[in-house]
């Protein structure tokens, strides 16, 4: 058996599967759209996992939380892989009194950026010489206890997991909107499979309505 966490990558959407509303900007516009109990269905899955991993972009953009506040229950630890630790020094995600944080770098982040982070409460793992390798990462975290992990984002972490085989669901939070443009990021990002023998093949295990937003849920086939 494979050594990692149970994957579960969650998205808001848009109709044409666009995440933001151009290239750089914070997804927390397009969820503003969203209703109460689509924001509860959210935190509902955040208060049953182990972990919850974004990406140092969207700790940039988006200075999220990834918190418990819709529902009762434990707040996830928060992983953020950044090769280079730059994380800013002021996010929220460093506020380790609201939960614990994991940054996941490289051999190649600055020392002084590295203490500092630690400085702050935070856990600091490596996980490769140059870029992230989620090869080395995902096997760490699962022998932290992180069994299961949520994964909020942004494109490019989601190719990560998409690309490698390492994700078990796909639960979706659909947008009644269309965004459009040709480089606005879309779920999953990176170089793409390329041929049809490639690509991920999902099933549709549920679908149903929280509030105004239609809820899909997929699992990975085979």
């Amino acid at each position: 058996m494979e050594k990692r966490p149970y994957v579960i990558i969650v998205s808001e959407v848009s109709i044409d599967g666009k995440l933001t509303l151009y290239r750089g900007a914070s997804s927390k516009e397009l969820m503003s759209l969203m209703d109460k109990e689509a924001y509860r269905y959210l935190h509902e899955i955040r208060a049953k996992v182990d972990g919850i991993m974004v990406g140092c972009e969207t700790v940039r953009t988006d200075n999220p939380s990834l918190t418990v506040r819709y529902v009762k229950g434990k707040n996830p630890t928060r992983v953020i892989p950044c090769s280079t630790a730059n994380v800013p020094l002021d996010s929220n995600v460093l506020n380790t009194e609201e939960a614990p944080t994991i940054i996941a770098t490289t051999q190649r982040a600055p020392k002084e950026r590295v203490e500092k982070i630690k400085e702050k409460g935070a856990q600091v793992i490596f996980a490769g010489d140059e870029l992230v390798d989620f090869d080395i990462l995902l096997p760490k975290l699962y022998d932290m206890g992180i069994r299961t992990l949520m994964v909020e984002g942004g494109s490019s972490i989601n190719w990560e997991f998409v690309r490698r085989r390492a994700v078990n669901e796909i639960r979706l939070i659909h947008l009644p909107v269309i965004v459009g443009g040709e480089n606005v990021p879309t779920l999953v990002g990176g170089e793409g499979f390329k041929k049809l023998k490639d690509i991920l093949h999902l099933r549709l295990r549920s679908h149903f309505k929280r509030g105004n937003q239609l809820i899909t849920e997929w699992e990975v086939a085979g």
